[in-house]
C-alpha cells in the first residue's frame, strides 16, 4: 500500500470526527426504532434532534486537532472558527428555515382547508432543518468527549 494511502488510513483527525458523527446517526436511528417502534433508515440521513451529528463532528475535529498540534496551532484555530460557524448554522440559520417552514405549511393548509386538493397540488416544506441550542451543546459535547476517549485509547 502506497504511504499517502495507509495515512489517509490511518488519519485520525478524519476518522474520529466522521465515526462521531456515524455513531451520533446511528444513536438517533436506534432511539427513534425503540421510542416509535418502527423501522426507519430515513432517520439515518435526517436533519436535527438530538444530538447534533454536525457539533460532534466539528467538536471532535477541533479536539483531535488541538491535541496533535497543539492548541495554539493554526490548524486548531482553522478547525475551532469552522466548528464555531457550523454550529452556529445549525443552531441560527437552519432553526429559522424550519420556523419559517412551520408558519408556510400552516399557511397553506388554512388558505387550502374545505377545498378539495390533492397531495400532488403541493408538499409540505420539512420542519425540522436545524438544532436546538441543547441539541448542539449536547452534540459538541459528545465530540469533544469521544475524540479524548478514542485518542487516549489509540495513544496511552
Amino acid at each position: 500500500m502506497p504511504a499517502s494511502l495507509a495515512a489517509f488510513w490511518t488519519n485520525l483527525s478524519l476518522w474520529i470526527p466522521v465515526t462521531a458523527a456515524l455513531g451520533v446517526q446511528l444513536y438517533k436511528f436506534f432511539a427513534q426504532w425503540i421510542r416509535a417502534g418502527t423501522f426507519d433508515l430515513h432517520v439515518l440521513f435526517r436533519t436535527g434532534g438530538m444530538p447534533s451529528s454536525h457539533s460532534a463532528m466539528v467538536a471532535s475535529l477541533a479536539t483531535t486537532t488541538g491535541i496533535a498540534y497543539g492548541f495554539g496551532s493554526p490548524f486548531f484555530a482553522i478547525s475551532t472558527i469552522l466548528a464555531l460557524v457550523v454550529m452556529y448554522d445549525a443552531r441560527g440559520v437552519r432553526q429559522e428555515s424550519g420556523q419559517h417552514a412551520r408558519i408556510l405549511n400552516h399557511i397553506v393548509r388554512e388558505l387550502f382547508a374545505g377545498n378539495p386538493i390533492g397531495e400532488e397540488d403541493y408538499k409540505e416544506l420539512k420542519e425540522l432543518l436545524g438544532h436546538t441550542a441543547s441539541e448542539v451543546v449536547v452534540g459538541a459535547l459528545v465530540g469533544l468527549l469521544y475524540a479524548v476517549l478514542i485518542l487516549n485509547l489509540v495513544n496511552p
